[in-house]
C-alpha cells in the first residue's frame, strides 16, 4: 500500500485535516488525520515518566545518595558529589539528543519515543536495585552514575520528539496549547514523585537509607507500562509521512543538515534553555539549602514544591493558549525577567523560617511565573525547525543548553558561602542565566502564527528548489 500523496501532487488539492478523526473527508482526501489530544495525552504520559524518575533521583541526591553512594566522612563532599552525578546526566543528554533525533527525522517520531521510554524505565529500576557504598565500594558509584547516564540518554530524546510529535498532530492556531501538555507531564511527574518520597523520607532513618529509598525508583514500572501502552496506539505524525517521508526530504544526517542552514536557532534554543536552571536549583538545590540551611523539615519543604508545581498543571496550558493568541515571545520574556527577580525573593523566603511565605513566593516563582517558560518552549523551540530537521535541531539545542541547568545544584553548592545571605551567589548566577535566556528570546523570530508547512525559514529558503 503506498503512502498518501502530499498536498502538491493531489489533483483536489484538499487542504490539510485538522480534525481528530478518522472521517470519511480524511479518506477522501487521501491525507492521515492529525490526532492532537492523543499525542497531547501520549506526550503528558512519556513526560510524566521522564520527569518522575528525574525528581525522584534529585530527591534521593538531595536527601539520601551522599550517605549511600560515597564515602561519608567529609558530608559537604558528598553533598556535591551527588549533585554532581545529578548533574552527569546532562551531559549525556546532548549526545541522546542528536543520535535519537537522527532517527528521528529519519524514521519517524513515534519507533524513537517509543524506545526512550524503554530505556527511561529500565534505567530507573536499574537504580532502585543497586548495591550501595557500603556493600561493594566505589563500583555502587559507577554503577549509579551508569544508570544515570542512561536515563540522561534517554531523556535527551524524549522532550524534543515529545514536542515534535504534538506539534506535528496540532491544528493551526492551537499549537502552542496541546504542545503545553508535554511539560504538564513535568509537573505531573514532580507531584508523584514528591507523593511517593513525602511517607518515605518520614521513615525511620535506618529504615529510610536501608530499602525506603528504592521503592519511589521501582514504582516508575507503572508509569512505564501506562505511557509505553498508549505510544503504540498513537499514529505516526502526517507532517512527518506526507512532507518528510514521501517527498523525498529525508535526510542522511539531519544534525549536519539543521547547523549548515540553521545553526543560529540552535544557538538560539541552546541560550533558552539555560533558563532551565530555575527549574533544578528550585527542586534540588533549593530543597537541600532548606533543610540543611533554614531548618525547614523535608517533607514540609517536598510538599510545598509539590503543590507549587502542582498548580502549574493548570498554569501552563493557559500559558500555552496565551502564546497562541499573543505570541510565544512576549509569554516568554515576561517569565525569564519575572523569575530574575523572583530567585531572591524565593532564597529570602527560606531565611524566615515560616513555612506559609515559602509557599507564597514559591507558588509566584513556580506556578505563575516559570510556567510561562515551561508552557510555551516546546512549541517555540520546535517551531524554529523545519519538519525535516525538527526533532535534530530541539534535541541538539535544548540538551546542549540544559547541561547547565542539571549542574545548577552543583554550582549551587560550589557558589554558597557563609551567613544568612551567603545565598546571594547563587541568586545571581540564576538571575544571570535568565537574563541571557532572554536575549536569545529578542533575537528570535515570531512562530506562533507561522502555518507549520511555512516554520523553518532559513532551511526552507536553502533547500527549497525554484
Amino acid at each position: 500500500m503506498s503512502l498518501p500523496l502530499p498536498k502538491a501532487h493531489r489533483p483536489d488539492g484538499a487542504s490539510p485535516l485538522v480534525q481528530e478523526t478518522g472521517s470519511a473527508d480524511a479518506a477522501a482526501s487521501h491525507e492521515p488525520p492529525r490526532t492532537p489530544r492523543k499525542a497531547a495525552l501520549a506526550s503528558f504520559l512519556g513526560s510524566t515518566l521522564e520527569y518522575y524518575d528525574f525528581f525522584i533521583y534529585g530527591t534521593a541526591a538531595a536527601l539520601v545518595f551522599p550517605q549511600l553512594f560515597f564515602p561519608t566522612a567529609n558530608p559537604a563532599v558528598a553533598t556535591i558529589a551527588a549533585f554532581a552525578t545529578f548533574g552527569v546526566a546532562y551531559i549525556a543528554r546532548p549526545l541522546g539528543g542528536m543520535v535519537m533525533g537522527h532517527f528521528g527525522d529519519r524514521i519517524g517520531r513515534k519507533n524513537v519515543l517509543l524506545f526512550t521510554l524503554l530505556l527511561m524505565g529500565g534505567a530507573s529500576l536499574a537504580i532502585g536495585l543497586l548495591p550501595t557504598y557500603e556493600q561493594i565500594g566505589i563500583w555502587a558509584t559507577v554503577l549509579l552514575v551508569v544508570g544515570r547516564l542512561a536515563q540522561g540518554f534517554s531523556a535527551g530524546a524524549e522532550s524534543a520528539g515529545a514536542s515534535s510529535l504534538t506539534i506535528e498532530h496540532s491544528p493551526e492556531g492551537r499549537r502552542g496549547f496541546f504542545t503545553s501538555f508535554v511539560m504538564t507531564g513535568y509537573a505531573s511527574g514532580m507531584v508523584l514523585s514528591t507523593l511517593v518520597f513525602i511517607p518515605i523520607s518520614a521513615l525511620p532513618e535506618e529504615d529510610l537509607l536501608s530499602w525506603g529509598w528504592r521503592v519511589p525508583f521501582l514504582l516508575s514500572v507503572a508509569v512505564l507500562a501506562l505511557a509505553f501502552w498508549v505510544r503504540t496506539k498513537l499514529d505516526e505524525t502526517p507532517v512527518f509521512e506526507e512532507e518528510v517521508a514521501q517527498a523525498g526530504a529525508v535526510r542522511k544526517l539531519p544534525a549536519r543538515e539543521v547547523l549548515k542552514y540553521q545553526g543560529g536557532d540552535v544557538l538560539r534554543v541552546l541560550l533558552m534553555s539555560i533558563f532551565s536552571v530555575m527549574q533544578t536549583v528550585f527542586t534540588v538545590f533549593g530543597l537541600s539549602y532548606a533543610t540543611d540551611q533554614g531548618g525547614f523539615e523535608r517533607t514540609s519543604i517536598l510538599t510545598v514544591n509539590a503543590v507549587a508545581i502542582g498548580l502549574s498543571m493548570a498554569a501552563m496550558p493557559l500559558a500555552g493558549r496565551l502564546s497562541d493568541r499573543i505570541g510565544r515571545r512576549p509569554v516568554m520574556l515576561t517569565s525569564m525577567l519575572g523569575c530574575a527577580g523572583c530567585i531572591f525573593l524565593y532564597f529570602l523566603s527560606l531565611g524566615t523560617g515560616n513555612i506559609w511565605i515559602v509557599f507564597a513566593v514559591s507558588v509566584l516563582f513556580m506556578t505563575v511565573l516559570y510556567s510561562g517558560f515551561n508552557g510555551v518552549w516546546t512549541s517555540f523551540f520546535g517551531e524554529l525547525f523545519a519538519a525535516p530537521v525538527r526533532y535534530s535541531g530541539m534535541a541538539i539545542g535544548n540538551q546542549l543548553g540544559l547541561v547547565v541547568a542539571g549542574f545548577g545544584p552543583m554550582i549551587g553548592g560550589l557558589l554558597l558561602v557563609d551567613g544568612a545571605f551567603g545565598w546571594i551567589p547563587v541568586a545571581v548566577f540564576g538571575g544571570v542565566c535568565a537574563l541571557v535566556s532572554a536575549g536569545a528570546v529578542l533575537s528570535s523570530r515570531e512562530t506562533a502564527h507561522t502555518p507549520i508547512k511555512e516554520l523553518g525559514g532559513p532551511y526552507l529558503q536553502a533547500t527549497r528548489r525554484p
